[in-house]
């Protein structure tokens, strides 16, 4: 079977886990035709009914360009309607161009933020609740193996790995996974007190996860997964953190944010790059809040390829969200944005929970 064939059966009948008579929307670009056939078939296949939201190369670019107000404060109604009935969410990442939004003008971003967020507020109601099943990927692209600094076939190999395509059967391997991770949700599950400690980085922070869910991200909601993830008690976390990985926003690069904390609210910042934009997100309503702690387990990665899809499942790295927090998980923040970034923990990295050292230099340590 060709890593297509096994990549779309991966994606229906794990990810989505699609069934007989459900809507299933699928978002992609046509950069993915070659696996959106497969989709489709599996898709059908599985009973289910496909429907297909396709963008075109260039449209982000020109739609900011050319969009009145009403135009910027219009919500399209099928995909509104979709996220409203349907029953499950692929969305497969196939980006033209990794760049093309990066000089949007940013009050008609904030203009068309506003604009979407009641659909985003359902979106997250609905996939917390688990009414809406969703599952996020990776189509390999010329422009993403740019990003990671690798040819096209090198980022193919890297997808199919982290993935587990060239597993015999990868949803065998994902149960695994599932099977694993679950024993550190576990354990998680009997504390109530998280620290992240790395001298090295200059991060010390703590944050409690009393009455807040540990969930075990096995490669359901994200293809590839591997991390186990949390939403901290909003007004609990304290202290300071650097996060050493590159993070990239609307296809522009911060480097070295730091940030530091009192009683749940980040008020002081900074980065080595990219402090315009570090500025502009933190003003943004609840952005300056955190909606999700996590620690990434998946060990087949272990290059940042500038992509949070593979970046913060590295196997020794931790990463925490600012903006909006994930209901699954019982958190309450809410923001038009929700931006992962992450720091590594290889080097001098310890998390303690209720005051017991768990985990040191990327490593669980204690049997679980």
């Amino acid at each position: 079977m060709s890593f297509l064939k096994k990549y779309a059966h991966l994606l229906v009948n794990y990810c989505i886990n699609a069934q007989p008579n459900e809507k299933v929307l699928v978002k992609s670009s046509t950069a993915a035709e070659p696996l959106l056939k497969h989709v489709h078939d599996e898709i059908l296949k599985a009973g289910a009914h496909p429907h297909f939201a396709i963008s075109l190369a260039d449209t982000e670019y020109s739609y900011y360009q050319y969009a009145n107000n009403e135009q910027l404060n219009y919500v399209n109604e099928l995909t509104f309607h979709a996220m409203q009935n349907f029953d499950c969410y692929l969305v497969i990442r196939a980006p033209h161009n990794l760049r093309e939004g990066s000089n949007v003008d940013a009050e008609k971003r904030k203009l068309r933020s506003k604009a979407l967020q009641p659909m985003n507020d359902l979106y997250f109601s609905r996939t917390g609740s688990g009414e809406l099943k969703r599952s996020l990927c990776q189509f390999p692209t010329n422009a993403s193996a740019q990003e990671a600094g690798m040819s096209l076939e090198e980022y193919e190999d890297f997808v199919h790995k982290a993935c587990k395509l060239t597993d015999e059967d990868p949803i065998k391997s994902w149960l695994a996974v599932r099977e694993e991770q679950q024993k550190l949700v576990d354990y998680l599950h009997t504390k109530s007190h998280i620290q992240y400690i790395n001298e090295n980085s200059g991060t010390n922070i703590s944050f409690s996860t009393k009455g807040r869910s540990w969930i075990n991200s096995d490669g359901r909601n994200n293809m590839p997964s591997g991390e186990v993830f949390t939403a901290p008690v909003e007004d609990s976390v304290n202290g300071e953190i650097t996060f050493t990985y590159p993070s990239i926003y609307r296809g522009k690069e911060v480097e070295n944010v730091r940030l530091i904390v009192k009683d749940g609210y980040i008020t002081e910042w900074s980065a080595d790059k990219g402090v315009e934009l570090l500025d502009e997100v933190l003003a943004i309503d609840g952005a300056r809040c955190f909606g999700e702690a996590a620690i990434g387990t998946n060990y087949q990665i272990q290059q940042v390829t500038k992509n949070i899809l593979f970046d913060e499942k590295i196997g020794g790295s931790i990463h925490m969200a600012v903006g909006q927090s994930y209901k699954q998980c019982g958190g309450e923040n809410q923001s038009a944005i929700h931006w992962d970034m992450i720091t590594d923990m290889k080097n001098g990295g310890q998390i303690i929970a209720d005051d017991e050292l768990f985990y040191e230099n990327g490593k669980v340590i204690l049997p679980l």
